[in-house]
């Protein structure tokens, strides 16, 4: 089968990664792309780099013209805009995977707290799928609706959740530090994303009030089955993407040096059947999975912490390329299409 999909909100960084995945992808096209300012420009306009790869003219929304070309809509708005659109699109028949955070917790007065807004489509909040396959891909695989991860908690979620689980680590004493690409930002223009402002420097940002910090503690709590409180502080780094986590944590019963096989043996006892996740014995860098969908972790013992070390590149893995893995299993296709 050959699925057709539309990009709703074509002009940013993840619709451009979206566009590029699946000019390569054998089992997927993209046929339709629609964005409210360039409307009636080619999208090769808007993204360059496009040109001579994909022929296709941007639209205004329409979600009805969507149900009847395409079956799935990838839908690259901001909160609180994307629910209402992703509403429209169930409504007419079409399956969505939403890049936004609208759907991705379970709880409405903590998303509408951190978010500061009122929920368009509240009735869908907490019985939404999780798009990460490597937990939830029974359910992703009938899914009508899909919250896209969020690029920070891909790389806190994925080494954190089966530690928890297994009660390797204590759950309520978890630092976050992670380190983001500008990419990570967005696409329209902020004062503290300008070159001058990033290039030759590193900034902590949104210390203790970064929405990511409650889909961290809660997709690890649903996962593991335990409730954890997470300090998490991102930082803004010169580069264009990627976002390296270095996680502290607190062992339970055994500590140090002998903590960190028992750790690595059951992220290989997790993982051992995911395509994107690897346990490694190195210190992974952004640098070794940019423009991929993969993931690299180790741990290391430091003291009386264990140091966990995340490595994705936060527009594959952390967005789009995740977006395609979760395409992939919503069709019955093979995990890995469109993204090796």
């Amino acid at each position: 089968m050959s699925v057709k999909v539309a990009l709703v909100g074509a002009t940013g960084y993840t619709g451009l990664e979206v566009a590029r995945r699946l000019v390569g992808h054998p089992d997927a096209n993209l046929v339709l792309a629609t964005a409210r300012a360039d409307a009636g420009k080619q999208i090769s306009q808007v993204h360059p780099s496009l040109a001579g790869l994909i022929d296709c003219q941007l639209e205004k929304l329409d979600p009805e013209s969507i149900a009847k070309r395409c079956d799935v809509a990838m839908c690259c708005l901001p909160h609180a805009a994307s629910a209402e659109t992703c509403q429209l699109l169930c409504q007419a028949g079409v399956r969505v995977i939403d890049f936004s955070a609208d759907f991705r917790l379970s709880s409405l007065p903590v998303y509408e707290s951190w978010y500061s807004v009122t929920h368009p489509w509240p009735q869908r909040v907490g019985r939404t799928v999780y798009g990460m396959p490597e937990f939830f891909a029974d359910e992703i695989a009938t899914a009508d609706l899909v919250a896209n991860p969020g690029c920070y908690p891909t790389s806190a979620i994925l080494p954190l959740a089966p530690l928890i689980k297994a009660g390797l680590i204590e759950q309520n004493d978890i630092i976050v530090d992670s380190k983001s690409g500008v990419s990570g930002a967005g696409r329209s223009a902020k004062v503290g994303t300008l070159y001058c402002e990033t290039n030759e420097s590193i900034a902590a940002y949104a210390v203790g009030q970064h929405r990511h910090q409650p889909e961290i503690e809660d997709l690890v709590g649903r996962i593991s089955g335990e409730p954890i409180e997470v300090v998490f502080t991102p930082h803004l780094t010169p580069m264009n993407r990627g976002i390296l986590s270095t996680i502290y944590v607190r062992g339970k019963g055994d500590a140090g040096e002998t903590l960190v096989p028992m750790i690595h043996q059951c992220w290989n006892e997790i993982y051992q059947d995911k395509p994107f996740v690897h346990v490694v014995d190195h210190l992974p860098a952004t640098g070794h999975v940019s423009m991929t969908n993969h993931v690299q972790m180790t741990a290391r013992a430091a003291g009386n912490r264990i140091v966990l070390i995340c490595a994705i590149d936060n527009l594959a893995k952390g967005a789009s390329g995740a977006a395609i893995q979760n395409m992939n299993v919503m069709f019955g296709l093979d995990q890995a299409s469109g993204l090796r």
